[in-house]
């Protein structure tokens, strides 16, 4: 048994993570190339290896002639009789090649082959494993600035994370611990190319599955996410239990579910909403935390109309527009916020069936004054105290 062989293959294989048989088939190859380069050729040449004891016969497989013409494919039939006296022309010999007698250069070109075969299983193994973390979020160590980008160690490979995939205003550390997501991986020659991002949606959305196990078991679903990195994000859920909160599962008792993301986000806010199958109820929800009276959706022309309190505008709106825009990316849809005030003078009330004050105020209350034509009129508040101030039909 070739215990330094069997030794050094198992230790291989627990250190790369690369399989024994793997190993075996490089020795084969190296061997087969060290036939060729002492020889000149090696296509008469067999390998046999024992996986288990690592014990291995290399041998050349020589025609019985009677005039050798190639020493190297033929045997004549005087020597073959010497290893078998059963031999004769004809018949094929296999004649034991000790690869003691391998020259240096062989021998050299061999253990390059070996060498090689290793480094590229070590990439291959590399390559596999963050190829299988494609679109997920890993933790990194911060190694060093690379221009404006940034070296990051994931344990058995660095990334790469650009300028453009850095949350702007945030600065990082060597040996400062980051989680990042991995965009793409691509193989090399030199290796796996991993690239990585701090700002894509998907980081929020992974770090909230692994913060909250309603997600994980799936009762709770992350419909959709809109992004500005650094300043805010939207993100509407649904529940697939009726007894289940899905925006109270992702905040967390105390806020300490979103608070976790929070931080690792370095402060980042999130809005978290119901998400709807109704596209009015939706927008509405987007917009929080601004209050609105009404959404006049199209859905094939994926636009919508929305009115607002006059004190509520600026909010409906945001911080250059940033509230308006990143609930317009979460619903899909084109979304145009008018206050009360520009409704009433556009006419857009009249067009849609309402008349002003048709909206609850903070105390779920409708406040008196005419509420609608049409329908409205015989509806449930076309009795008691508010009878009437709906106007009269005409005949």
């Amino acid at each position: 048994m070739n215990k330094e062989l069997l030794e050094a293959l198992n230790i291989l294989e627990k250190e790369k993570d690369i399989s024994k048989e793997t190993l075996l088939e490089a020795i084969e190859t190296s061997l087969l190339t060290a036939c060729k380069n002492h020889f000149g050729k090696a296509d008469n040449v067999k390998v046999h290896i024992d996986p288990e004891t690592c014990d291995y016969e290399l041998y050349a497989e020589k025609e019985v002639v009677e005039t050798v013409e190639d020493p190297v494919l033929q045997i004549s039939l005087e020597d073959a009789r010497k290893l078998s006296g059963t031999y004769s022309v004809g018949d094929v010999v296999r004649q034991e090649i000790k690869s003691k007698e391998f020259g240096r250069i062989a021998t050299q070109n061999a253990k390059n082959v070996i060498l090689q075969k290793i480094r590229e299983e070590e990439r291959r193994v590399v390559f596999d494993h963050f190829y299988a973390k494609e679109r997920e979020v890993v933790t990194g160590i911060v190694q060093r600035y690379i221009g404006r980008n940034i070296s990051v160690n994931l344990g058995k490979a660095d990334a790469m994370l650009n300028e453009n995939e850095q949350v702007k205003g945030e600065t990082y550390e060597p040996t400062e611990r980051i989680k990042v997501f991995i965009l793409e991986v691509k193989d090399t020659t030199r290796g796996p190319r991993i690239l990585v991002s701090r700002t894509h949606p998907e980081l929020v959305k992974r770090l909230f599955e692994a913060e909250v196990a309603e997600i994980q078991e799936g009762i709770v679903e992350i419909k959709a996410i809109s992004r500005e990195a650094g300043s805010r994000t939207k993100m509407a859920v649904w529940s697939n239990d009726p007894n289940v909160d899905p925006v109270g599962a992702c905040v967390g008792v105390n806020g300490s579910r979103v608070n976790a993301v929070v931080d690792e986000l370095r402060g980042e806010k999130i809005d978290i909403i119901n998400w709807s199958d109704n596209s009015a109820e939706l927008i509405e929800n987007a917009l929080s935390p601004a209050k609105v009276i009404c959404v006049l959706a199209d859905d094939d022309e994926k636009t919508a109309q929305v009115v607002v309190p006059d004190y509520q505008l600026s909010l409906a709106i945001g911080k250059v527009g940033q509230n308006a825009r990143l609930a317009a990316r979460l619903t899909g849809y084109k979304i145009d916020i008018k206050s009360e005030t520009q409704a009433r003078e556009s006419g857009l009330f009249d067009e849609i069936g309402y008349i002003e004050d048709y909206y609850e105020d903070e105390d779920g209350e409708y406040p008196e004054g005419e509420y609608a034509e049409g329908e409205y009129a015989e509806g449930e508040y076309a009795e008691g105290e508010y009878a009437g101030e709906y106007p009269e039909e005409e005949e």
